[in-house]
């Protein structure tokens, strides 16, 4: 009798045990819906080799679930109809994870498309991460239990950005230009406000919203920045509109500080290189010069691609999901969300955490200034022989900003 008890007890154990680790060695599939072709196909070329990168190279700490992603392109064009196309076709093979960055336009339309599929197919839920698509009402007004941000939001961003900026004597009188759609539209918002709170005494001299992805050539936009004396500029373009912005100042010989959110984009750093020596602040969650292991990704991924690792909340991705997965000892995205929920990590700044709220990544920012590679600052960006160097960080508390989410969870009455 007692050996059968010992038998029991030691098969129960072992059960135990097996479901803890059931999901090791699973292949978990993510589509990843984005613009692989047009005017911004770079960029989103350059993220999905970072996804497939990442999912190759995540160390048994960074993957404790120890399961294998496997990331699928799927080319949206950029246009939120297709994107919704491309979801629809991404749960009729199967894909329990969707991930898509590049354009709130696209994310806006896709969250609610993600929720509403989960509402109506029970059992067949997906988890929608979101790497780069910033607009905040993703995260407030039009927050999903199902989307999970894992960049700063524009208005954390301009935080950090406005805090920095409000102890530069020498800003006084700032000229934005941002694209015509949520993202810009917001990042001018979101600037004014802040300067307002923080720097009542300068003043914005321009405000210009353009077509997102139609301008060949920036030389009017320049022309009237000239014009208007400003000292300053701030932008939230990203991709080919921040490039050819970049080439119109330099063409324009224009040398007044540049504030952007994506100078370090594909493409853009070697316009900048090339024309005379702009003064260019980023903010982001990164800068160029990480030690240890995030310098040594970088520089890894730049010899395999011969281009830049840059979209770091991809790696937070990674391991926030595989985190999660082992928490929840399992890869079904119904226990994976709720285990993200309030999960914290460690992530490529140290502790980071989804807020329960509104799944809003918690994380520190990065004010990096555009300069010659020196013996401090070594990381060569896209082989110019300049670099992002780290001015300042910011810590998490500073850039968080309040949510008005009321999620709905399932299974709420």
């Amino acid at each position: 009798m007692k050996l059968a008890l010992k038998f029991l007890t030691a098969s129960m154990m072992l059960a135990s045990a097996a479901g803890a680790y059931a999901q090791k060695g699973e292949t978990v599939k993510i589509a990843m819906i984005e613009g692989l072709s047009g005017p911004f196909a770079n960029v989103g070329q350059n993220q999905l080799k970072s996804w497939q990168f990442l999912a190759e190279n995540l160390t048994p700490e960074e993957n404790p679930a120890g399961v294998k992603f496997e990331i699928t392109g799927m080319d949206s064009k950029s246009s939120p109809q297709e994107a919704l196309n491309l979801l629809k076709s991404a749960t009729d093979q199967g894909y329990r994870y969707v991930t898509q960055g590049n354009g709130s336009n696209v994310a806006v339309p896709l969250s609610d498309a993600v929720g509403k599929f989960n509402e109506r197919n029970p059992g067949k839920e997906v988890i929608y991460l979101n790497y780069a698509a910033v607009d905040p009402i993703l995260t407030n007004e039009k927050c999903n239990y199902w989307h999970f941000r894992l960049d700063a939001d524009t208005s954390m961003k301009m935080e950090a950005l406005t805090s920095f900026m409000k102890d530069q004597p020498q800003v006084k009188k700032v000229y934005l230009i941002n694209q015509n759609y949520s993202h810009g539209q917001q990042v001018a918002k979101y600037f004014k406000e802040g300067l307002a709170r923080k720097r009542p005494d300068t003043q914005i001299v321009g405000d210009d919203l353009h077509p997102l992805g139609q301008v060949k050539d920036f030389a009017p936009y320049v022309a009237k920045i000239k014009q208007s004396g400003a000292d300053t500029i701030v932008t939230g373009n990203w991709g080919q509109d921040m490039t050819l912005l970049i080439k119109a100042l330099n063409d324009a010989g224009l040398k007044i500080p540049v504030y952007a959110y994506y100078a370090g984009v594909s493409g853009t750093p070697t316009a900048l290189a090339s024309g005379t020596d702009l003064q260019v602040y980023q903010i982001a969650y990164n800068h160029s010069n990480y030690p240890g292991r995030m310098g040594k990704l970088m520089r890894d991924y730049q010899q395999k691609f011969g281009d830049d690792f840059y979209t770091f909340s991809i790696y937070n991705g990674l391991v926030l999901m595989s985190n999660a997965m082992a928490k929840a000892k399992s890869t079904d995205p119904v226990k994976v969300a709720a285990a993200m929920e309030g999960l914290k990590f460690k992530g490529f700044n140290g502790e980071s955490e989804i807020r329960k709220t509104d799944h809003q990544m918690q994380q520190g920012m990065w004010i990096s200034k555009w300069q010659k590679v020196d013996a401090k600052n070594s990381y060569n960006v896209e082989k110019t022989g300049y670099t992002f160097a780290p001015v300042k960080y910011l810590e998490s508390y500073i850039a968080s900003t309040p949510t008005s989410c009321q999620m709905k969870r399932p299974n709420a009455s």
